[in-house]
């Protein structure tokens, strides 16, 4: 294998062992400029933004994450994190970084006696719907069902529901995320 590096941004290169011992810690995908799904993997709703990150995280758990975050860490790269991909304002993708990308990430657990539900950060509106409804519960979600729950409810969440029911956010009831212990 040569040592031929992946650039930056900024211009600086990672070395290529340092890609491939990343790569093979995953259990989701890692792409690069040049892989099959790359272009699509880059990609979000709005087309205005055309950026190309040096590395794209497709995790597929938490320890892919906290793996993607500390490798983004430890070779200085810019980071954006992709939930559902429909950031308007482009946050979720970025130039010659690490695009940490959550959409694989998209399973709902649904708890109908406590009327309350679980999704991971990839998931949609559309997932987040047809899981709940199944149990004749909604929440106020988004007006469009492609819009990503994660990016939806922490920047507030305006839906169809929020006259009587609250912004989304008002109805989140705690993140499931703890950081990692000095044991792990």
């Amino acid at each position: 294998m040569t040592d031929r590096g992946t650039s930056t941004a900024s211009g600086a290169s990672i070395k290529e062992a340092a890609v491939a011992a990343f790569k093979a810690g995953l259990r989701g995908q890692l792409l690069r400029p040049g892989d099959d799904a790359y272009d699509g993997a880059r990609k979000i709703w709005n087309g205005m933004f055309d950026r190309r990150p040096a590395l794209i995280a497709r995790c597929a758990g938490t320890a892919d994450v906290v793996s993607a975050v500390n490798f983004a860490r430890d070779q200085g790269l810019q980071v954006a994190v992709r939930g559902g991909g429909h950031s308007f304002p482009g946050h979720s993708v970025c130039n010659g970084g690490l695009i940490i990308d959550l959409s694989p990430m998209r399973g709902i657990r649904v708890d109908p006696a406590a009327r309350t539900a679980q999704a991971q950060p990839g998931a949609k509106w559309i997932d987040f719907d047809h899981e709940t409804q199944a149990f004749g519960l909604a929440t106020t979600g988004g007006t469009a069902s492609d819009t990503g729950i994660a990016g939806l409810t922490l920047g507030g969440g305006l839906g169809w529901l929020s006259s009587k029911h609250g912004l989304t956010v008002d109805n989140l009831l705690r993140l499931m995320w703890s950081p990692p212990t000095a044991a792990s």
